[in-house]
């Protein structure tokens, strides 16, 4: 199976037909390459706000209703390429209405028969939180897919273990990871929880990163990274778990081809087995202690 994973640029549209000629290039290119499982970033589906002009795209709530208002179209748009081509699709994010009235940050995958199915981010950041104010997801979903069985931690949900846990626990053996970074320091969390996700669940997880330098979008002007597909490091994979990264801050795919049967293998027979170990801390970690030792000792009281 061939994983293509995308640093994605934003950029502005004048017209619907601009974003549509812009993907339908991105999964065309992809499928050609012979990639099977198209991974598109967090908040990507933010830059269809430039088609609300550009003092909408500038405030974050006016940007968010444009996208709302377009995702209808999107998601048609995205289900017709994924049949056209062949493809599974995991679309860029964006911030949609659930039946509750609340607003998630929600990705889909679209599969070559048409149907589609969402994952909603669980954990929020602070910027998510206390500036956009979106509601968290409740719930996690695996696809279980021709391709395999798939999860979808969306961004920060990549950094807690017992997010991708619970979804590797149900069967996952793809994590797919669709992420938005404004900073270095962030680029960098992301790529190191994912590969350490990839090491715990002895799973793929493929990194899709949105590139941005747009001063007239506020909930995405900047973003910075590199696309990677990771994987543990033992058995027949890499020494180093990158199966393939791209170069940072440059556009275009990143691919890397796995045999689940090889994962499979690792978490049977590998050095390491962390997948099949891991209910070991359950009955190891019952208690903490505390225990005061030497210098740190408190004063007595007098």
């Amino acid at each position: 199976m061939k994983i293509a994973a995308a640093a994605y640029p934003i950029d502005w549209h004048n017209r619907w037909n601009d974003f549509v000629g812009k993907l339908r290039v991105w999964v065309r290119t992809a499928a050609e390459q012979g990639a099977e499982l198209l991974v598109f970033p967090e908040y990507a589906a933010m830059e269809l706000a430039s088609l609300a002009e550009e003092a909408n795209s500038r405030d974050l709530g006016k940007a968010s209703a444009a996208v709302k208002a377009r995702i209808g179209d999107v998601d048609d748009l995205h289900a017709s390429l994924a049949r056209e081509f062949g493809v599974h699709i995991c679309a860029a994010s964006a911030p949609l209405r659930r039946e509750s009235g609340g607003v998630v940050n929600r990705a889909r995958l679209f599969a070559p028969d048409g149907s589609r199915a969402f994952q909603d981010k669980l954990i929020l950041s602070p910027f998510e939180r206390d500036e956009w104010g979106l509601e968290a997801g409740r719930g996690l979903t695996v696809f279980d897919t021709a391709l395999g069985r798939i999860g979808i931690p969306i961004c920060y949900d990549v950094q807690f273990p017992l997010v991708t846990r619970a979804l590797v626990a149900a069967g996952a053996e793809i994590l797919l990871v669709p992420a938005a970074t404004r900073t270095l320091q962030g680029y960098w969390r992301m790529r190191i929880a994912a590969m350490a996700r990839a090491l715990e669940g002895q799973c793929v997880v493929a990194h899709a990163v949105t590139l941005s330098d747009a001063d007239w979008l506020a909930a995405a002007a900047r973003g910075v990274g590199a696309a990677g597909i990771f994987v543990p490091p033992d058995g027949s994979f890499p020494d180093d778990g990158v199966l393939a990264v791209g170069k940072m801050d440059t556009p275009g795919w990143v691919y890397g081809e796995v045999a689940l049967e090889a994962l499979r293998e690792v978490r049977e027979t590998g050095s390491a087995r962390n997948f099949r170990h891991w209910d070991d801390q359950d009955d190891r970690l019952a208690e903490v202690a505390v225990q005061v030792l030497g210098a740190a000792a408190p004063a007595e009281e007098t």
